[in-house]
């Protein structure tokens, strides 16, 4: 397990750092990658970020963290 943690905790950085370039200069890296927001690979890029959040969220209600495991 600490394998997919710590594949899920780098998922989120890359998430992270994405809005975070979204806030400061309205730029978004996933989509410049990968031709826009509606391309298909975007949208697989986005969807794959989001289920390691929920798997992330699951790290937090167990008081556990990637490098415990």
């Amino acid at each position: 397990m600490k394998i997919v943690n710590n594949i899920a905790l780098i998922l989120n950085i890359i998430g992270g750092i994405n809005w975070g370039l979204i806030g400061l200069f309205k730029f978004d890296l996933v989509a410049w990658i990968c031709g826009g927001q509606d391309s298909v690979f975007a949208r697989i890029i986005y969807c794959i970020v989001g289920l390691a959040a929920i798997w992330c969220i699951s790290l937090l209600f167990n008081g556990r963290t990637a490098e415990k495991d």
